[in-house]
């Protein structure tokens, strides 16, 4: 997963040194931020200048699924002192997150040693790798052209299946996909990611069976 990190790292690196990004602020953005999904937003909808309010609001909608996340979290991490919660909670992406919960799931608690060392492992990789576009961007010129972003499927793909249960416990996939789709058609900017994520939660808790 890590190495599927390294292309569209490279692919985000680049857009942003074609926008204008300098070589510092590309790493001062995917650190801050770690976000890919928001990230590729922001450079998409930069321009000179910026229109600040609404890089701001998109990069909250497309992170809007942290929320989600750091609520399903929350249990495994209830007993940390604070600080080291609110670590893991800045280091946590969608693959640390997906990875985290299936080896609380396998063992019954969260190893933090395990979860630290996957996430900045992660986090080390995404910043440099963006950092590396950021200077090669420029020599290499448009870096999709050698299929790089189909890095970003490709990983999802691996997470959904390592959290396949089966046809039953997918259904709420089903309906987040839908209903994003739809979203993604008919409505423009980025709420079909939320729109995706609150349909798929409440599917869960519809199609939830009694205990």
């Amino acid at each position: 997963m890590m190495l599927g990190f390294i292309p569209f790292a490279l692919v985000l690196g680049s857009q942003a040194a074609q926008k204008g990004f300098s070589v510092a602020e590309v790493p001062l953005m995917t650190g801050l931020n770690f976000g890919g999904g928001s990230e590729f937003a922001a450079v998409q909808l930069w321009t000179s200048p910026p229109h600040l309010l609404l890089i701001v609001a998109i990069t909250f909608l497309v992170n809007s699924r942290h929320l989600l996340m750091g609520a399903a979290f929350a249990p495994l991490i209830r007993h940390l002192p604070r600080r080291q919660a609110f670590t893991a909670l800045f280091v946590m992406c969608d693959e640390s997150w997906a990875l985290g919960l299936a080896d609380a799931r396998r063992t019954g608690r969260l190893s933090m040693p395990y979860y630290f060392a996957m996430a900045f492992g992660f986090y080390i990789c995404w910043v440099v790798f963006t950092t590396v576009g950021a200077l090669a961007g420029p020599i290499l010129g448009d870096v999709t052209r050698f299929g790089f972003d189909m890095a970003f499927p490709a990983v999802f793909l691996v997470m959904l299946a390592g959290m396949w249960k089966g046809p039953a416990a997918a259904r709420p996939w089903l309906v987040s996909l839908v209903v994003a789709a739809l979203t993604y058609v008919f409505i423009p900017g980025a709420w079909y990611v939320p729109a995706g994520a609150l349909s798929g939660v409440l599917a869960a808790f519809v199609l939830a069976r009694p205990a």
